[in-house]
């Protein structure tokens, strides 16, 4: 890549299943100038697919206002029925700095596209995490408390004024939160149980909001085609919460309940030195950097 300024943005719709709705919700990031698809994947069980994607700014900007467009167009919140919270047919939209764009751009960014799509499809725009126009919009989980079902009256109070677009529901598509954030990882780890609550409890005991671990968000889902559940994690920062970290504390909660990991996985794209840390610890490796990796002193 030639560009100048990269930006990434990791839009999160509300559709998981249908295979030909997923391929249309993806196809406005495709063979787009100044626009690249990095990767996408969706969750039957969460209902929902993750989209990664990168480029200059402004090319990147009007791939997202098209990709919310299709997603109002297509995505109907009253048929749908998933393990993960959302409030919108889009649900959430962050936009990270990569390269020569600062956190303040990624902000003006954000707060463009929530402008516009409140603009063209009448939704109702909360900004959110670094774009927050008040601490208790930070947290994406604030927001979303209640879902879409819930935010229908949560959206008429005054504290609760979308920033953008009317001060009610679409009454298909919801409404969606918009920001700029830093990198996060998307890391879920599989149990050996199919109690929810065992899993729902694992994920309060880890989780910064009650104690746990600083830069970690979770929560419990149900994996019904598995006969298991899942610990579904986001961590907010990785350089200062490893993974390795939540995977231990994670076992170490399980294994009060003679409960045991049958596996993890994550979603979407992960930065190297997350997986670099991770692989250090568990081998035992001293003085260990990423300049010792081939492929990192290949592109630089």
């Amino acid at each position: 890549m030639t560009w100048n300024k990269i930006v990434e943005c990791v839009p999160n719709f509300s559709e998981g299943r249908d295979l030909e709705r997923i391929d249309r919700l993806v196809a406005p990031f495709r063979a787009k100038p100044g626009v690249k698809l990095l990767d996408y994947s969706n969750d039957e069980d969460h209902n929902r697919l993750v989209v990664t994607v990168v480029g200059e700014p402004e090319a990147l900007c009007e791939a997202v206002v098209e990709a919310v467009g299709v997603a109002v167009n297509i995505i109907d919140l009253n048929k749908h029925q998933g393990q993960h919270p959302r409030m919108g047919a889009v649900d959430v939209v962050p936009f990270i700095p990569i390269k020569n764009v600062t956190m303040e751009e990624a902000i003006a960014f954000s707060r463009q596209v929530g402008e516009k799509v409140a603009e063209l499809y009448n939704l109702p725009v909360f900004l959110y995490e670094k774009s927050a126009t008040s601490p208790n919009r930070e947290n994406l989980a604030t927001i979303r408390k209640g879902e879409f079902e819930g935010i229908t009256e949560k959206i008429k109070l005054p504290e609760w004024k979308p920033d953008f677009g009317p001060a009610e529901q679409h009454p298909t598509a919801g409404s969606v939160a918009i920001g700029a954030r830093m990198p996060l990882v998307a890391y879920n780890i599989n149990l050996s149980t199919s109690d929810l609550g065992i899993a729902t409890q694992i994920a309060k005991n880890i989780r910064h909001i009650n104690g746990g671990l600083r830069y970690v968000k979770a929560m419990g889902v149900e994996l019904k085609e598995r006969n298991i559940t899942q610990v579904s994690i986001n961590m907010t920062d990785y350089s200062k919460t490893a993974l390795y970290r939540v995977f231990e504390l994670t076992r170490i909660e399980a294994r009060r309940y003679g409960v045991s990991i049958v596996g993890s996985e994550i979603i979407g794209l992960v930065p190297m030195e997350a997986l670099i840390d991770t692989a250090a610890y568990y081998l035992g490796l001293e003085n260990f950097s990423v300049q010792q990796v081939l492929e990192s002193r290949m592109i630089e």
